[in-house]
């Protein structure tokens, strides 16, 4: 077996360098992070494979500047699996290619029926993989040498599947969309911050009024706070459900909230004065959060008859028109259009015809072949569904 080992130091990184610049063709580029155990989605592990130069695994804490890993690779083509998951982290570390080929998105647009990693790799080369490791701490140190050829063979074989996948495409006339898919993976901006990130907490539902709401979002904040500075998954030191639990219990001290058997976790205990803190905080507040709050978000589709019944009717008529189209390209629906942006123009409706429904798709963020592939058969269908019998009609997700 291989032995592979961790490069943590700038004269091996150098020496590492000069290699990869010597090598011959793109490069396989994957990350490891440690989600789940540490507060940040920082790249713990940084694998890259490059033919007539190796297999190199980077210690991004212990590295640091990666200027020179760009300097050496970033004109070169990036192989990467599932590029959308990895980029944020790459990007972290200064990271960033000017072409990318993404195996996993690939795979989705040639119809493969699984587009793991493993998959992929066995579909193409006939070589199993074992997964053992994905949801594994990799801010571990050291790394165990079966991590590491695990971490190493994500990228080894990649380069071989590449070519099988893009021969694939080429067949089947695919490599035009691929180019846009990619490149639209490559330059996406990173979401924006939520408003109010409080209310993804798990079981919020469950807590009413305002005030409790106030807990509530105190409760996160400090979490939030001592998780970041520790570096450790929120979850970790005190679960969602166990915040919840807080709340509805609504403690009248510091001593019965210790004593509430749902509120655990590793920290529940050890940090019970900043908890008992955040809840009188909470309770102070005069700031008191809305109950509810606005939001662009479509209502369900089920409720569309009720609410916007030409909306429901122009979405019948439309999506298993697009279903159709998407089953004689050979590749899953979502990939053909993002299923948001068919309800989106359904339920705005820009127009009847394919030069409107096109310029709405575009601003939503669709490529130009989804377009092609489906502003007029979306514009077809609207007029079919003046046609319908509202009657005869049922309303599906």
């Amino acid at each position: 077996m291989t032995e592979y080992h961790v490069i943590d130091d700038r004269s091996e990184f150098e020496r590492a360098l000069e290699q990869l610049a010597d090598g011959t063709g793109p490069v396989a580029v994957d990350v490891e992070r440690a989600s789940g155990f540490r507060y940040s989605q920082r790249a713990y592990l940084i694998q890259v494979f490059r033919r007539d130069s190796g297999v190199f695994l980077f210690d991004p804490p212990a590295i640091g500047d990666f200027s020179g890993l760009q300097d050496a690779i970033g004109s070169i083509p990036w192989l990467l699996h599932a590029a959308s998951q990895d980029l944020p982290s790459l990007h972290e570390e200064g990271l960033y290619p000017d072409s990318i080929f993404d195996t996993e998105l690939a795979s989705r647009l040639l119809g493969y029926d699984r587009v793991g990693l493993g998959a992929v790799i066995e579909r193409t080369l006939g070589i199993t993989l074992a997964k053992a490791h994905s949801a594994d701490d990799w801010s571990t140190r050291p790394l165990p040498q079966s991590w590491l050829e695990y971490a190493a063979l994500d990228v080894v074989y990649l380069v071989d599947a590449w070519e099988t996948v893009r021969s694939e495409l080429e067949e089947q006339g695919k490599i035009e969309i691929a180019r846009q898919e990619f490149e639209a993976v490559r330059l996406k901006e990173p979401k924006p911050p939520r408003e109010d990130p409080w209310r993804r907490l798990s079981g919020l539902h469950s807590v009413r009024g305002r005030r409790n709401l106030a807990v509530a979002r105190s409760l996160w904040q400090a979490r939030e706070d001592f998780a970041r500075d520790q570096d450790v998954s929120p979850g970790r030191l005190v679960p969602d459900r166990s915040l919840v639990a807080a709340i509805m219990a609504n403690p009248g001290s510091k001593h019965e909230l210790g004593a509430l058997k749902a509120f655990n976790g590793r920290a529940s205990r050890t940090q019970l004065d900043r908890w008992w803190a955040a809840i009188e905080q909470g309770r102070a507040a005069t700031d008191l959060p809305a109950e509810r709050v606005s939001s662009d978000t479509l209502p369900p589709p089920r409720a569309w008859a009720d609410r916007n019944p030409a909306a429901d009717l122009r979405y019948k008529a439309a999506r298993p028109a697009v279903e159709g189209v998407a089953e004689a390209l050979h590749m899953p629906t979502e990939n053909l259009l993002t299923p948001e942006y068919l309800r989106r123009v359904a339920w705005e409706h820009p127009g009847d015809d394919a030069t409107s429904v096109g310029a709405a798709l575009r601003t939503l963020g669709a490529r130009e072949w989804q377009i092609d592939e489906t502003s007029q058969i979306i514009a077809d269908a609207f007029v079919e569904s003046t046609q319908i019998d509202p009657e005869t009609t049922e309303t599906t997700s």
